[in-house]
């Protein structure tokens, strides 16, 4: 699993499309063995590849066309934050978890809505979470 895989550099994306294509044209001949970046390697069928990408994002690349036909896309929803804040501060010990998860991402959202716009402010799950821990 490759996590936040469009940050990777454009040289380097073609250059893992082209393993990728190997591995899936290995998976498809259904052979035991095939040869990979010069040296002959067991094909476990089972195996399998998974990227995340978050779109939209400062310091994200587009992918190419030859290595997005090669995922199958899966859309996430945005998680509830109120409700992973919470769980975590309960993990921390706190008791009134609840009350302060719901004003913790009220005080983000407000943030977010209200103060300018910059690339190196983030509101996101990754600045709740840094903040609890």
């Amino acid at each position: 699993c490759f996590d936040e895989f469009n940050r990777i550099d454009i040289e380097v994306l073609s250059v893992v499309a082209q393993q990728l294509l190997t591995i899936q044209n290995a998976l498809k001949a259904e052979v035991d063995r095939f040869t990979f970046e010069g040296r002959e390697i067991k094909l476990i069928p089972t195996c399998g590849v998974f990227i995340t990408m978050n779109p939209g994002y400062a310091g994200r690349t587009e992918l190419p066309d030859n290595l997005k036909a090669l995922f199958r896309p899966c859309a996430m929803m945005v998680p509830d934050y109120a409700l992973i804040a919470e769980i975590s501060l309960f993990s921390f010990g706190f008791h009134d978890a609840k009350l302060l998860a719901g004003k913790m991402v009220a005080t983000f959202r407000l943030c977010s809505e209200q103060l300018s716009t910059q690339d190196h402010y983030d509101y996101g799950m990754r600045a709740v979470k840094s903040v609890i821990t």
